[in-house]
């Protein structure tokens, strides 16, 4: 999160307390604490807290009022501020801040300005002229923006607990929670049916007491980039992964970098040391937070981002998890709006010393590394587009050579799992094991929010010929609603792998730069070459935290029995008691669960149910679909 912002509009034309923005702005005290704004204009409030995090945000006066008469409220970082500032010279006046250019934009585009302001932001604008409220998010959805729409009023705000410590008792909205437990729920939905979230890439403008949401940014529009050779696509890609970067860069307190040792967050620490030698970046330095556990089986990460310090000559902060057991805080000390992991406690606590102890506004994430540079890239779906491409004998050479390196697995196998990404979502979610619904849930609740296809396809109803563009939108969306999910912070996250003109370029080129049999990350591999130290660039391990969930579990094993009890999930038709409670027993007694991460789902949602229900939020009402939970048929 950045900076907060917040709103009331009365469509009846009554004025606005101030002491409504005042109750607001208690609850989000913490994550805007530079300043506070608050602004009245007869039926409309708006509330501005300030997180500075870049120079030109310490000029800010928000709200903005344009040329134009329109009133905005900006919360965000603009990555191309310079190209749109001489684009709108004409109109721009002494206010050269981010929200300044935007408020510009919106005066010379419109609606239209949105598709063209590259960063993570979120932002209200009100317009006196056409009485119009409109609510946007950027592409990908990083920064929050949700929304409560009422009979006499709307009220919006960047942190959902505003909206939802209210007073008034909200409604459980199912296909959330049947979101949270097959994936991740989709962007523009909350846990409650009263409140909503401006989906990614789009914008709600509401008139009159009515909504109508609009899509403002397009997933496969973009044409296809074909170079001739590979040495043109590692250019490329380095130009981008720079200019990400050093986007991110754009601050001038000191930043704070996680750093595992993998290629994702290596990538990030050294292109970002090289950007700061040659003078490239408005931060003085990044200092890295690296956890390990050397207790762990297959442990390898302190080899590895040792290697990344030893390059840069420094070493970060290390936290050390031998011995702490803890693993996952299934509770949280204080209200949380959405149900969600806490996080290990060891590491929460020395973040936070961390941050107390140092001036850090800016972290650093490797989110979306792994999914856009090939590492979760299936060869079924490379191979898929190669049969749609009539292209049959370059096929049968993948073909034979992934076969040999999936576990040696036959090639008629494989041939036929290759076929079935040709098939509807409908026919997969019945053929692949992964779109399986786990045996605790309900299946009459499974069947009618279709988890098996939400399993699989994020981007349902996606309807393009070939495989990789349903999987480069299928990625972008599955991201989209995971960052939807991230919880609110004190210090702003910064993602470059989710740069829009990164990703766009990297769901563009041709699969065979990502991906080639045995040679997975093949284009970040060549293209980072000389930035990466060869411990990195060799890697092909990842450490793997499985087992400290049933460490967890064991140790916390009274806790959860008696949570499972008679669980408000079973209650509501969501879980079939008897076997969550196999499930959770097998996975204690160390035997290997699939998707061992859902079932801990189930253990946060049945935990953040009893909680919302305690601090008399939800009022929990038995679905007519709890009769059929308890049976273990």
């Amino acid at each position: 999160m950045m900076s907060v912002q917040a709103g009331i509009l009365r469509f009846d034309g009554g004025p606005i307390s101030c002491d409504s923005l005042t109750r607001l702005a208690k609850t989000v005290a913490e994550y805007g604490p530079d300043s506070e704004t608050t602004h009245c204009d007869g039926p409309l409030g708006l509330l501005y807290r300030a997180l500075h995090t870049t120079a030109e945000s310490t000029e800010e006066r928000q709200p903005v009022v344009s040329n134009r008469g329109n009133v905005l409220v900006w919360d965000g970082r603009l990555d191309n501020r310079e190209e749109l500032a001489l684009q709108l010279s004409d109109r721009l006046g002494p206010d050269k801040t981010d929200a300044g250019i935007v408020a510009a934009a919106f005066d010379q585009w419109s609606t239209e300005c949105f598709a063209r302001l590259f960063g993570d932001w979120a932002l209200s604008i009100w317009s006196p002229d056409t009485r119009e409220l409109i609510l946007a998010r950027d592409y990908m959805g990083i920064r929050h923006l949700f929304y409560s729409l009422a009979a006499d009023r709307i009220t919006w705000c960047s942190h959902l607990a505003a909206l939802v410590l209210c007073g008034k008792r909200l409604t459980l909205c199912d296909r959330y929670i049947a979101g949270y437990l097959a994936s991740d729920p989709e962007s523009h939905l909350t846990p409650y049916q009263e409140i909503k979230a401006v989906p990614s890439g789009s914008f709600v403008r509401i008139r009159r007491g009515k909504s109508a949401i609009s899509r403002f940014y397009s997933y496969d529009k973009w044409p296809k980039i074909q170079y001739k050779t590979d040495a043109e696509y590692e250019e490329h890609y380095r130009h981008l992964l720079r200019q990400s970067v050093r986007r991110r860069l754009r601050t001038r307190s000191p930043i704070l970098a996680d750093l595992s040792g993998g290629f994702d967050s290596s990538s990030i620490v050294c292109m970002a040391d090289e950007i700061i030698e040659k003078g490239g970046a408005e931060a003085a330095r990044v200092d890295t937070i690296s956890c390990y556990d050397l207790s762990e089986p297959n442990e390898d990460d302190f080899r590895h981002f040792s290697a990344v310090e030893k390059r840069r000559g420094r070493i970060g902060f290390h936290v050390d998890l031998q011995g702490c057991g803890d693993s996952l805080l299934f509770d949280h000390q204080a209200f949380s709006a959405i149900p969600s992991f806490s996080g290990r406690a060891e590491i929460k606590s020395a973040f936070s010393s961390i941050l107390a102890d140092n001036n850090y506004r800016v972290a650093l994430s490797g989110l979306g590394g792994d999914e856009f540079n090939g590492q979760a890239l299936n060869p079924r779906i490379q191979m898929a587009d190669l049969l749609l491409q009539f292209r049959f004998v370059e096929f049968m050479k993948q073909l034979t050579a992934w076969s040999f390196l999936i576990r040696k697995r036959p090639w008629i196998q494989l041939f036929f799992q290759t076929v079935l990404q040709l098939a509807p979502d409908w026919i997969r979610a019945r053929a692949t094991d992964q779109a399986k619904v786990d045996p605790w849930i309900n299946p009459e609740f499974a069947r009618k929010y279709r988890m098996s296809v939400m399993q699989i396809d994020a981007a349902r109803g996606q309807s393009s010929l070939y495989p990789s563009v349903r999987d480069a939108v299928h990625t972008i969306v599955a991201l989209g609603n995971q960052a939807s999910c991230l919880q609110p912070s004190v210090i702003e996250t910064r993602y470059p792998f989710l740069d829009q003109q990164l990703v766009e370029f990297l769901t563009t080129i041709p699969l065979d730069q990502l991906l080639r049999p045995g040679e997975r990350r093949f284009l970040m591999r060549r293209a980072l070459e000389n930035i990466l130290p060869p411990e990195i660039l060799l890697r092909k391990t990842k450490s793997l935290v499985s087992r400290c969930f049933a460490v967890t579990l064991e140790k916390h094993w009274t806790e959860v029995e008696s949570l499972f009890q008679r669980p408000i999930g079973s209650d509501r038709g969501y879980f079939v008691t008897k076997r969550i409670y196999e499930a959770l027993s097998a996975v204690k007694n160390g035997h290997h669960f699939p998707y061992v991460l859902r079932l801990l789902r189930a253990i946060t949602l049945e935990n953040w149910l009893r909680q919302a229900e305690a601090h008399g939020v939800i009022a929990i009402r038995h679905s007519p679909l709890a009769l059929s939970s308890e049976s273990p048929d």
